[in-house]
């Protein structure tokens, strides 16, 4: 990844954060967005650059054509260029199918499927001029499996698996595009009943890590371009059960 332009969405906490550090470990320059300025934000881009490339974070609504718009812009003309863009911003919340407002179906869509299909359009033409462009979106197990608590969430997320699928087909040969799902992924908050629950019920005896998506995702940055509209499941086999 040395000397090679990251763009990550959502980059400033968790899985995000993570993705962030393992591609400037890497050797690629990164710059991230975030809804608001933080301190957290500000951290996230001071230890990305403690890892010796250019690092930014940029203000940027992914559900919003105009913020996104500026945003990639900004990110372009701060690296001269971008050559592969990671859409992890997402939303996540737990409510039964019965109660779900439109409301609550529209903003998780405008996050988990709008935001990717916003932002890698903001982003094709410099994708396009980079001469081996990649997009690797971040789905989710939950888009591949029901969760009946969760039915706004799964579905959004299974449109951003086939949107991932499209996009392959549509920008073959200039971009390849492939997604990654994540399991249950410990991300750092304190591990409660329901952590334990589900890392039993999991193959590999645990649950997932950041660096365990950092690997697939770095995996699809560098792999063959050959490689492209694929979905890589990241649960240590708990789609399995």
């Amino acid at each position: 990844m040395q000397g090679r332009r990251a763009l990550v969405t959502g980059g400033a906490r968790r899985i995000g954060r993570g993705l962030a550090l393992a591609l400037a470990g890497a050797g690629a320059d990164v710059v991230i967005t975030t809804r608001e300025m933080s301190r957290i934000a500000e951290e996230t881009v001071a230890d990305v650059q403690g890892l010796r490339v250019r690092a930014r974070a940029v203000v940027c609504d992914v559900a919003d054509a105009g913020s996104v718009a500026d945003a990639v812009r900004g990110a372009a003309e701060f690296l001269g260029g971008i050559d592969l863009l990671v859409n992890n911003a997402g939303a996540f919340e737990t409510a039964s199918l019965e109660s779900l407002t439109v409301e609550q179906w529209d903003a998780m869509f405008a996050t988990n499927t709008r935001g990717p299909f916003l932002v890698a359009r903001a982003a094709y033409p410099w994708l396009a001029a980079a001469g081996d462009g990649r997009i690797v979106n971040i789905g989710s197990l939950g888009g591949m499996h029901p969760w009946a608590t969760h039915a706004h969430y799964c579905t959004s997320k299974a449109a951003l698996h086939m949107l991932s699928q499209t996009m392959a087909k549509a920008w073959a040969p200039g971009i390849s595009v492939n997604c990654v799902a994540p399991g249950m992924i410990v991300t750092g908050e304190a591990v409660d009943a329901a952590y334990e629950s589900f890392a039993a019920k999991t193959p590999m005896g645990r649950n997932g890590s950041v660096a365990d998506v950092a690997d697939a995702v770095l995996f699809f940055a560098t792999a063959s371009r050959f490689i492209t509209g694929q979905l890589l499941a990241v649960d240590g086999g708990l789609g399995l059960s």
